[in-house]
């Protein structure tokens, strides 16, 4: 049985901040940017609080069974929940999306690698 990857978005809206939290998330903004976001056990936070009150926290996580994406995206929640609350920063709308990597489509260059190694 081979592991699987999994990457989970967890995705919502700040919710009720204050003049000091948004002033904060300002100037947090450069370790948040988008250019910085990779999928992480540990989670990334993504947002442009000047644009938009949206933010997105990417998550990557392994199981051996196609049934563990449901675990992992509820924990991956979990944990964008408990970094928001930990901050004190409100939040609404929040929904999740998870893709199993093993179950992806292959992109052009992954075609062209397994039809020139034989598989």
């Amino acid at each position: 049985m081979s592991t699987r990857t999994f990457r989970i978005t967890v995705r919502g809206a700040f919710d009720g901040l204050t003049d000091a939290q948004r002033a904060t998330l300002l100037a947090e903004a450069a370790e948040h940017d988008v250019l910085r976001a990779r999928f992480t056990p540990e989670g990334t936070l993504t947002y442009d609080i000047a644009a938009r009150p949206a933010f997105v926290f990417r998550f990557s996580a392994t199981g051996e069974e196609e049934e563990e994406i449901l675990e992992a995206t509820e924990q991956a929640e979990a944990s964008a929940q408990a970094w928001l609350t930990g901050h004190g920063y409100g939040f609404k709308n929040l929904r999740s999306t998870a893709e199993d990597l093993s179950q992806a489509p292959m992109g052009k260059r992954q075609r062209r690698e397994a039809r020139s190694s034989g598989f």
